[in-house]
């Protein structure tokens, strides 16, 4: 996370060295909103990723300077969403769509019955987040049944303090709205 000024902010040093501890084939995701392209690449530069999130109102040719393999996060808005997706689809730098309840980390979730019909067409990963908990991320993947899930806040005893029981009941909810 190398969003200032967010809780859950690390240094790009600190988060080499717990990358350097991470199993093989584990991908890593550099989380950025509306970075400036130096700022980035120093970053990028300590701290290489597998994968960039870009969670803020990013132009296209930012999107293409920090391309490929990007993964971008649009806000739910029942006005803007199709089009947001429809524009993300066509960029070959974008590797995954994000859809979030919020400008991100507010825990904020949205109505996930309105998403479905608006992913026709869109072939890209679909990655849902905003407000997902242990108690309603099954609901979430049933309605939406998104490529992969985002949580942040929602596994927090704290704002910024992860919690191992609540990340074991979501992970368990996950699995079962899968198997289901």
């Amino acid at each position: 996370m190398f969003v200032a000024g967010s809780p859950r902010a690390i240094d790009p040093e600190d988060a080499f060295a717990l990358m350097a501890g991470l199993p093989p084939l584990v991908a890593t995701v550099g989380v950025f909103a509306d970075p400036d392209i130096d700022d980035f690449s120093d970053i990028e530069e300590v701290c290489p990723t597998s994968f960039t999130q870009l969670h803020g109102n990013e132009p296209d040719k930012v999107v293409k300077a920090i391309g490929p393999d990007v993964i971008k996060a649009v806000r739910f808005d029942p006005a803007t969403t199709k089009a947001e997706l429809a524009r993300w689809e066509r960029s070959e730098d974008v590797a995954a769509i994000l859809i979030d309840g919020s400008a991100g980390g507010l825990g904020q979730a949205f109505d996930w019955k309105l998403l479905p019909p608006m992913l026709g067409g869109i072939s890209k990963p679909i990655f849902l987040a905003g407000g997902l908990t242990p108690e309603n991320v099954g609901e979430a993947i049933r309605t939406v049944r998104p490529y992969a899930v985002d949580v942040s806040s929602g596994v927090e005893r704290e704002k910024g303090v992860k919690d191992a029981g609540l990340i074991a009941a979501f992970c368990r909810a996950v699995q079962e709205a899968d198997r289901g």
